[in-house]
């Protein structure tokens, strides 16, 4: 019954528990669902949400999905994935810094590394005695010496409390600062009151000054206008979230999905890569697509793109006809480790070039170019696939379907904040979220004539 009411609650917009408990005393719907019984308090609801559902949310999610797969709703056919940024519940001003962090705890050794061989030497201690044995001996000393510390106002510190203090001081600051780096991890950021939460560039900037907020990368993927998984990260960007995000969608249904369907800000090599590795299609805008259409870009003959390649003798022709040919390969790794492999290529004369200006602006004498010929093919064919029929009709259904459910999470639910802190908890929210959104999107299709129908079909006049 407690399910009920909180998914119920969900599906009209109420997420506090003090406001579920008021619906429940004042709204007739709400006392149907009861049944006579008495409403409960709000920190019974809380506690439900917190304790109870806090580790289950994710499974009764998916036996809902799999619900709406024997209703032939779901057939585990294409899916859509996007993601948005939703702020934390966290204070805006309670930032750390990993740049800063690092910077402090650097400027602290450097400090140590200058004030500890003075200290270790007035106490008769090796010069490469370390901070933690200089305080064990400094504290065992006024130990066994039974040297009583003083403070207070008018009570005069002596130079061996004053050193202790100072070293005491420096140690509970290295703990300070790697702590502070250890919670951030990989992140640049992260809040004091929600330690899991990023600060991100959010749309709601109503300043208009690049502010940036405490926030999780919300991720949503969406068939057949249902959510079929979710998933919060901490990183801004869409690129690194792609695989681990299908991974966990994959773990939870039990399916693969056949067609993944996303923008250009999931575009990458290893992305691509991954799919082909998966036999998934990619129906994923690469990222320089709407360049490639411009007149300028087409026009432009000093681009990598448009120089001439002798693909049998592995070298480009430049506008004055020479030669850049292959030198050697670079690589690269990801944050995930995937490898990327780039062959470079030099030009073998650019000297009294007409064109040199025009050509590039580098440190180089001669012009040196870059490129993964395996991220231009994957490119290649990810621009024909999504230029076929039915690319263009499932990217049609892209910008309709993840879009717009994240269009009514946002503005119809009114969704803006995570109401709990710490990211076990705010994902069990986002979970409760999405099957509130399904069972609604349910009863809408049934009523609407929608049943059974995956796709919007494309309209021609």
């Amino acid at each position: 019954m407690l399910f009920e009411i909180v998914v119920f609650a969900y599906m009209n917009g109420i997420y506090s528990s003090r406001g579920i408990e008021k619906a429940c005393k004042t709204d007739i719907r709400f006392m149907w669902i009861l049944q006579n019984e008495p409403a409960p308090d709000h920190s019974t609801f809380a506690r439900f949400q917190d304790e109870k559902l806090t580790g289950v949310m994710e499974h009764l999610f998916y036996q809902l999905t799999d619900k709406l797969e024997q209703l032939n709703e779901i057939t585990y056919q294409n899916i859509f994935v996007d993601g948005t940024k939703i702020e934390a519940n966290a204070n805006r001003y309670t930032f750390v810094w990993a740049k800063a962090v690092q910077k402090n705890l650097d400027k602290l050794n450097v400090r140590i590394e200058k004030e500890l061989p003075e200290i270790t030497a007035k106490y008769g201690l090796n010069t490469e005695t370390t901070l933690d044995q200089v305080i064990d001996f400094m504290s065992g000393y006024v130990h066994m010496s039974g040297i009583e510390f003083v403070s207070g106002k008018g009570r005069h510190k002596t130079q061996l409390q004053k050193d202790c203090e100072k070293l005491l001081e420096y140690r509970e600051r290295i703990e300070k600062y790697t702590n502070s780096l250890t919670l951030c991890g990989k992140r640049k950021s992260y809040s004091k009151t929600d330690t899991d939460a990023t600060f991100m560039r959010m749309k709601e900037d109503h300043m208009r000054n690049g502010q940036l907020k405490p926030g999780y990368n919300a991720q949503i993927g969406v068939e057949s206008e249902y959510i079929v998984g979710v998933g919060l990260f901490p990183n801004p960007t869409d690129t690194t979230t792609l695989i681990p995000f299908l991974e966990r969608i994959q773990t939870g249904c039990g399916h693969k999905y056949q067609n993944i369907i996303a923008d250009a800000g999931y575009a990458s090599e290893e992305n691509y890569t991954y799919l082909e590795q998966q036999q998934q299609q990619a129906y994923i805008k690469p990222s320089d697509y709407e360049i490639h259409k411009k007149r300028n870009f087409k026009n432009n003959i000093y681009r990598i793109e448009n120089l001439v390649y002798d693909e049998e003798n592995d070298y480009f022709l430049c506008p004055n006809a020479k030669r850049l040919n292959y030198a050697y390969d670079s690589k690269r790794k990801s944050e995930n480790g995937y490898e990327t492999v780039k062959k470079n290529y030099i030009c073998e004369d650019c000297s009294g070039c007409l064109h040199r200006e025009k050509c590039f602006k580098g440190q180089y004498e001669n012009r040196k170019i870059s490129l993964s010929q395996t991220m231009a093919r994957q490119k290649r064919e990810a621009a024909e696939r999504i230029m076929t029929k039915e690319g263009i009709l499932l990217r049609m259904n892209r910008s309709i379907q993840v879009e717009g459910a994240f269009g009514v999470l946002k503005q119809d639910y009114s969704f803006r904040r995570f109401l709990t802190r710490g990211k076990r908890k705010t994902e069990t929210q986002f979970f409760l979220l999405a099957f509130a959104f399904n069972i609604q999107k349910l009863w809408n299709r049934t009523n609407s004539g929608r049943y059974n129908k995956s796709l919007f079909e494309k309209l021609i006049a």
